[in-house]
């Protein structure tokens, strides 16, 4: 365990060597802190990205070329908010409203602290539980080449993941344990609203199919390619 987190960790700083050798030097700063703010941007409840989580009073027109920099250089994917669960999903995308996942999730979870590790081979996930299994998902659903989208509104309305699946947009929970889909049945309860007929959940499931949601193990998530 140690000797490979030594080699995950030697990955991580050969990225910021990276970020400060090609970067211009007046944004090599910038990019190192706003790669090292992603495990504490995925650690929030509400997990869209804040530019004031890199540093207090910062602002996109300061890090925001530097995000950018850190997603042309494949290291994270960005997942888009939706204003409505409608098809086209990249047509009612929010530009300035979206959630950073590492390309990588070894690599993401040798950036938390020492010991983390040890405790996620045990169960033991506590406020990561989340960040970890959305990051999986991500991590799979963007290198099948889909494109990331989420559902959140201030109502307290959330959906982990939307998609385009069998031609229609469909709704994608990611449960670290058995929790609820309040959610997910709030939307498919209001057709005529939300215009989404299913869901897929994906956890410590069996397949199962019932009341309009698919529930898949984690693995299984490769298999939903059908566009």
């Amino acid at each position: 365990m140690n000797d490979v987190l030594s080699i995950q960790r030697d990955i991580i700083r050969s990225y910021e060597d990276d970020m400060v050798k090609y970067a211009e030097k007046a944004d090599k700063s910038r990019i190192k802190e706003c790669f090292q703010s992603i495990p504490k941007q995925l650690s929030k409840e509400n997990k869209k990205f804040q530019y004031a989580v890199i540093k207090k009073g910062s602002t996109a027109s300061k890090y925001m070329g530097s995000l950018q920099w850190i997603e042309d250089a494949g290291i994270i994917s960005r997942c888009y908010n939706l204003s409505i669960t409608e098809l086209p999903l990249d047509g009612n995308a929010i530009e300035d409203v979206f959630k950073v996942y590492m390309k990588d999730c070894g690599l993401f979870i040798s950036m938390l602290e020492d010991g983390t590790q040890y405790d996620i081979l045990q169960g033991k996930l506590y406020g990561y539980k989340g960040a970890i299994f959305e990051n999986l998902i991500a991590d799979i659903f963007s290198k099948m080449g889909r494109k990331l989208y989420y559902y959140h509104k201030d109502s307290g309305l959330e959906i982990d993941f939307v998609m385009r699946y069998k031609g229609e947009c469909t709704l994608v929970e990611v449960k670290a344990t058995n929790g609820n889909t309040k959610s997910t049945r709030t939307i498919l309860n209001h057709p005529e609203k939300y215009h989404v007929k299913s869901a897929i959940k994906l956890g410590d499931y069996n397949v199962g199919n019932e009341n309009q949601i698919l529930t898949l193990p984690l693995y299984m998530a490769f298999l939903l390619d059908k566009m």
